[in-house]
């Protein structure tokens, strides 16, 4: 995911790279640099309305201590006003944090500089090979497919769950991606103490 900064600091060269993935984000990024700014705009203007509601807080107890009832009832008047506006401020906050993630979100990631453009996988550019690919005949499915038909993988509740496209890996899908993920794990300790062993080549 691109950082907001990021993006509004170099909305030229994120809308040219995203051009490769045949990504407009031309209009996109005007969007996320204003409600950026409309973010900061509210956050000073949060901090400065709970820095005041914190010094009336402590002024109303010492007008109560010298006696001045009047000036303190209507510092708890004002304490009030802030207290309101602070959570119509945050409300705000809150809503324009999530329209802003949204559309940070909606922008792919930028390719490699190594990427050319294209609009398929015909254009893909072939770097290396190595080994023999085998001819799978009538047994050559795409993983989506076979992820289906054995029931391995939930990915529209994964993209219920989390907006992004994450799968849901479910029965013997689970238990081979924890399986997975011990067998590198101990790969890389393994690898990790061998290199470090003071019985290295011995």
């Amino acid at each position: 995911m691109l950082q907001t900064n990021y993006i509004v600091e170099n909305q030229e060269e994120v809308i040219e790279k995203l051009k490769i993935k045949n990504f407009d984000a031309s209009e996109i990024l005007p969007q996320i640099e204003k409600m950026n700014d409309f973010r900061k705009k509210l956050q000073k203007e949060l901090d400065a309305t709970l820095a005041e509601a914190n010094q009336i807080a402590k002024s109303i107890g010492m007008l109560f201590k010298e006696g001045k009832k009047e000036e303190a009832e209507q510092m708890k008047e004002r304490s009030i006003q802030l207290k309101n506006l602070s959570k119509s401020l945050s409300d705000e906050s809150a809503a324009n944090d999530k329209a802003l993630q949204d559309l940070v979100l909606s922008l792919p990631n930028i390719p490699h500089e190594s990427v050319k453009p294209g609009h398929g996988e015909e254009d893909n550019e072939i770097l290396s090979e190595h080994g023999n690919i085998p001819d799978l005949g009538s047994f050559k499915f795409p993983h989506w497919e076979l992820t289906k038909k054995y029931d391995l993988i939930d990915s529209e509740l994964g993209v219920k769950l989390t907006g992004a496209g994450f799968p849901v890996y479910k029965g013997k899908g689970a238990k081979l991606q924890r399986a997975l993920i011990s067998f590198f794990l101990d790969e890389a300790i393994d690898g990790l103490f061998r290199s470090t062993s003071p019985f290295d080549g011995k």
